[in-house]
């Protein structure tokens, strides 16, 4: 499912809409600080009896989402969430740490806070989707098993606002994603694999069965798709299964679990290549012909 802000929990809480409110007397563009709530689609209370109508209309595990960045009450609605029913929480770190007196590892201690604090208030499997954004990628993914992640996603897409220069003004805009993207995934995932202690996500640029394959050989267990079924509708999942299907039997595979991780860099012929190796490579040996 689609995330539940922390923005939207803390603003229900009076205490927090009291100060809120107080800030915008004072300071007019405190108002573009925290989103209105018709900025969201759903509202805490629609999005637990939204998992609800779902749980009871599907047969497939329901996996719910959290976003947030900073510890406190709102993680509550972790447990309420697993109450609600679902079978599996995704807790989405997106921060953008614009602070330039914030030091990196204050970042990634309260993120890690913000990780231990939903375990701590769900028994159901809790994933992790972090970004590629911190100082040490390896070293924050294998804290934030050890804080209490099942599993992790490698990565959180950041969506960048545009400038209208003819209405001097910031406009969202939201760009789906291609199988370029895939690299930057299939790369950590490589690296990752077997040297942290949970399983791994891909999510971002999974287009087609091939990306499908080249993640799964990089270490993921899973394989999420959002971009390529808002294009083409939910029935192209099935053509990844398909063809993920034929591409295995055409290679000889008997399941994506045996090629899972062939491709990491504990089993790769050229290891160099996922860290300096390939960059240097490369630089020299372009030619524009």
């Amino acid at each position: 499912m689609h995330s539940l802000f922390e923005e939207q929990i803390t603003r229900e809480e009076v205490a927090v809409v009291r100060s809120i409110e107080a800030a915008q007397e004072s300071y007019p563009e405190a108002l573009s600080y925290s989103p209105e709530p018709a900025a969201f689609e759903l509202g805490p209370d629609e999005y637990l009896d939204q998992v609800r109508r779902i749980k009871a209309a599907v047969g497939v595990p329901v996996v719910a989402s959290l976003n947030g960045t900073t510890p406190g009450g709102w993680t509550r609605y972790a447990r309420l969430i697993q109450d609600a029913g679902a079978d599996g929480l995704e807790l989405n770190l997106y921060e953008v740490a614009a602070d330039i007196y914030e030091p990196g590892e204050v970042v990634e201690r309260r993120a890690l806070e913000v990780v231990r604090e939903v375990r701590a208030a769900v028994a159901i499997p809790l994933a992790a989707k972090i970004s590629p954004y911190y100082s040490s990628v390896a070293s924050f993914a294998r804290r934030a098993a050890l804080a209490g992640a099942d599993a992790l996603v490698l990565f959180n897409r950041f969506y960048q606002p545009d400038i209208d220069p003819e209405a001097l003004d910031l406009r969202r805009v939201v760009n789906l994603s291609d199988s370029s993207e895939l690299l930057l995934r299939v790369r950590w995932l490589a690296l990752l694999f077997g040297r942290v202690p949970a399983p791994l996500a891909c999510t971002g640029g999974v287009h087609t069965p091939v990306d499908v394959v080249k993640a799964v050989m990089a270490g993921a267990s899973v394989v999420q798709t959002a971009s390529a079924l808002l294009r083409w509708g939910p029935g192209y999942l099935t053509q990844l299964r398909d063809g993920l299907g034929r591409w295995l039997d055409e290679h000889g595979y008997e399941s994506a679990r045996q090629m899972r991780g062939s491709m990491s860099q504990a089993r790769t012929a050229a290891p160099g290549v996922l860290e300096r190796a390939n960059y240097a490579r490369i630089l020299q040996t372009w030619d524009a012909t």
